[in-house]
């Protein structure tokens, strides 16, 4: 139980029932699982291009021929793509930062790898970045300096909206949240 309670988002109750529920596992799906971990590493890579999550070198999200090739979202991470995907709203590109800025953890202007992106949007013609940030003090940081960094190229620049989750009432709203809807408000 002690291994299970290592993954994010487990604790002792659930590492316990994980634990159970393998125990009534048959021995060729524990074997199977146990293979899958074991090569977790050997399987997946980070695609060059685009910095996603790959499985033997070859990157469905670049591929140019499927997606709107003039349009780019940029990303904190390859988890970040998953979540995007899942709305089945975006079809464009993606390019995955890897970390936002952010001194606490050493990550500075460099971490960005900002000269890789700047060509990627010139080399194929990017015509839109859509900045996809957690809406954190290194997620906005990250993001008014991309604005900044990008504004020399001539390309649209727009930012994730932030509001009021759908389904929600006022008074479960903090503040800040509330803040970012009202500033953000839109002509009905």
């Amino acid at each position: 139980m002690a291994v299970l309670r290592k993954l994010p988002g487990v604790g002792s109750k659930t590492a316990e029932r994980f634990a159970f529920h393998l125990l009534n596992w048959p021995e060729g799906k524990l074997q199977e699982m146990g293979l899958i971990l074991q090569d977790v590493k050997k399987n997946l890579a980070f695609c060059e291009e685009c910095g996603a999550l790959i499985e033997k070198n070859r990157c469905i999200f670049c591929n140019c021929n499927k997606r709107d090739s003039k349009i780019l979202c940029i990303i904190a991470t390859p988890r970040d793509l998953f979540l995007v995907e899942e709305t089945r709203e975006y079809k464009g590109l993606y390019h995955v930062l890897g970390a936002l800025l952010s001194p606490i953890h050493d990550h500075g202007f460099s971490t960005l790898a900002l000269e890789k992106l700047k060509n990627r949007i010139e080399r194929l013609s990017i015509k839109e970045v859509i900045i996809a940030l957690d809406s954190t003090l290194e997620g906005d940081a990250t993001a008014l300096f991309l604005k900044r960094e990008l504004q020399p190229l001539s390309i649209s620049v727009s930012r994730l909206a932030f509001g009021l989750p759908m389904g929600s009432s006022l008074d479960l709203i903090d503040g800040g949240t509330l803040a970012r809807a009202l500033s953000g408000r839109r002509i009905l």
